[in-house]
């Protein structure tokens, strides 16, 4: 799988999960064993394995507005241990489109060494312009629909910039969906009936990869997807239940003890639905017992300081904090449709065998 100016062995792309959950270890391990990796942007501030010389400004242990939470010096630390990991083989940033600072961390995770930027959650219409001083960064922005690829190739055009990749995200996926609640179960979004229309769309502006995400599982899904006409799939929940991943040990036995129906769409304070596993957070709300809501880290322009939290229950950055951190009774845990299948946990290289060569 080519991408820009890079060549990727295996056309499996690791998805950046936050907070916390693919950072250095994850995501250089994946690129080490002819994946993508993906470092995720969200949260950094969290992150422990640090130099001693780095300052986190923290209230209630939790990162300090938006500049602690997306810490430009931990992106930095996590880009230099995945690479003392992968070497020079290429890995990518996940940069949320709805965080506050978008840009500012868009062009972070360039200064850090980001081979790719990958960007869901808005359309990113503007990504090229923080880029510019970046020539051979590849921009991957990440739709549900062919009049969303469309929408952004011709925002991009004043920028004499296309897509280096795209990545089509289904309503199976693990976190933050780009569909309403009635749209994530309808069968005219899924990710097989969305996925030709934007495979069309795409031909419209030249030779652009499309991945395919949301979902997938195993060769048998990455084999179907490819014959369909994708370059490549992106995964993420899978990856959840190896050594490697970033990701508390309370964090993998909540998968690994899930099951199907535990994994459920669920409010968020961006304004779109979430899909992750129903654990004593959500008891916590309907009994009025969750943490209470305070905005300390500021983390997604959508929440609006803290507003829209307070009306869903929750801070999504101090539960995905606590999530992290294994804290069983105030984390939330995200995960796509098939983390129940998730059984044990194995080594990254393992897993990239089973889903290069088959179970």
């Amino acid at each position: 799988m080519r991408i820009g100016k890079y060549d990727i062995r295996h056309p499996i792309i690791q998805g950046g999960m936050g907070v916390g959950i693919s950072w250095d270890q994850l995501a250089g391990n994946v690129s080490l064993e002819g994946g993508l990796g993906v470092i995720s942007a969200v949260g950094t501030g969290y992150y422990k394995n640090k130099s001693e010389n780095i300052h986190i400004v923290t209230k209630k242990d939790k990162p300090k507005d938006v500049a602690n939470f997306y810490s430009r010096d931990m992106l930095f630390e996590i880009f230099a241990n995945a690479r003392k990991i992968c070497g020079d083989a290429p890995i990518a940033c996940n940069v949320l489109y709805a965080i506050n600072d978008y840009g500012r961390v868009v062009r972070d995770a360039c200064e850090a060494g980001a081979n790719m930027i990958i960007t869901g959650a808005g359309l990113p219409t503007n990504m090229p312009e923080f880029t510019k001083d970046f020539p051979d960064v590849a921009l991957i922005p990440i739709v549900s629909s062919a009049r969303a690829l469309k929408l952004i190739c011709k925002k991009w055009k004043r920028y004499n910039k296309l897509p280096d990749a795209i990545i089509v995200e289904g309503p199976l996926s693990g976190g933050h969906q780009g569909f309403t609640y009635e749209q994530c179960i309808q069968e005219e979004f899924q990710l097989e009936n969305i996925i030709g229309p934007v495979i069309e769309e795409a031909k419209e502006w030249g030779d652009i990869p499309i991945i395919a995400a949301g979902g997938i599982w195993d060769k048998n899904d990455i084999d179907k997807f490819l014959a369909m006409g994708c370059s490549g799939v992106q995964m993420a929940t899978r990856f959840i239940g190896t050594y490697e991943c970033d990701a508390d040990a309370n964090f993998k036995n909540v998968l690994l003890n899930a099951k199907a129906e535990d994994i459920q769409l669920m409010k968020s304070p961006v304004g779109l639905p979430a899909r992750g596993v129903m654990t004593n957070l959500q008891f916590s709300m309907e009994n009025k017992t969750a943490p209470k809501v305070q905005c300390i880290s500021n983390c997604v322009a959508p929440c609006n300081r803290g507003h829209e939290a307070k009306i869903v229950g929750y801070c999504i950055a101090d539960r995905l904090g606590a999530a992290y951190k294994g804290d069983l009774d105030t984390g939330l845990f995200f995960s796509g449709s098939n983390g129940y299948r998730i059984e044990k946990i194995i080594s990254v290289k393992e897993l990239m065998e089973k889903l290069t060569q088959g179970e």
